[in-house]
């Protein structure tokens, strides 16, 4: 089962998300306007990010508690939205340099890297690096479409270059949590309602963290391998 044209759909218009969640009386309605940059939770770089709205808890599902299904899935699309972020101080540091956005040894790197974790948790490394593939491409989404924008509009490109070094060591911390996300999640991700709540929580993630359509989209790719049942 693959979520791709839900997430889209819901990611991309918030009215939809707002009618997709207000439906069941479980979250408000998405905010009119978003800023244009995604936020980390640790940034990793000088990419100048937006606040994320708080998560509240009287706003949350019902059934998000840490063992429900939707409890499981939804740590998924909070890591996936921030290992995206890492996609601007990716892009801040190659941009100018000439450094090509696509990097297939570093690519190859964190899939063995990732496939290693995963076997080490018991958890299947094959269904772990088609996740990761996702990642990696979502990510390569956001650097392009960072790129269009700062040719389009120079005014907007970055005027410091983080240390490319440094935001790789996050996305690792960031990757490790992921592999460990998903290896605690193997049942809802392969059970026939792990679409719609994933979807569900993509969107709520969305909101939370304000993101635009570039990084909306880019989630909606990252996720969507996730869900492997019937």
């Amino acid at each position: 089962m693959h979520p791709t044209p839900s997430l889209r759909s819901a990611l991309a218009v918030g009215a939809a998300a707002a009618v997709l969640l207000t439906a069941t009386g479980r979250v408000a309605a998405a905010p009119a306007s978003a800023p244009a940059v995604a936020v980390a939770a640790r940034p990793a770089a000088p990419v100048p990010p937006s606040s994320a709205a708080a998560p509240h808890a009287a706003s949350a599902p019902p059934a998000a508690t840490a063992h429900s299904p939707y409890g499981q899935l939804r740590p998924l699309a909070e890591l996936s939205a921030e290992r995206l972020a890492t996609g601007d101080s990716v892009a801040a540091a190659k941009w100018g340099t000439g450094s090509p956005i696509d990097d297939p040894a570093r690519e190859q790197e964190v899939l063995d890297t990732v496939a290693d974790q995963a076997r080490r948790l018991g958890a299947d490394p094959a269904a772990t690096v088609r996740v990761f593939r996702d990642q990696i491409e979502a990510n390569k989404v956001v650097q392009r479409g960072l790129y269009r924008r700062w040719d389009a509009d120079p005014a907007q490109a970055p005027t410091q270059r983080p240390d490319l070094q440094e935001v790789r060591k996050e996305i690792n911390r960031i990757n490790g949590a992921l592999v460990r996300a998903l290896a605690a999640s193997q049942r809802a991700r392969s059970a026939p309602y792990c679409a719609p709540l994933l979807t569900a929580a993509a969107v709520r993630v969305h909101q939370q963290r304000r993101l635009d359509t570039l990084h909306a989209t880019a989630l909606a790719r990252s996720l969507r391998s996730v869900c492997t049942g019937a």
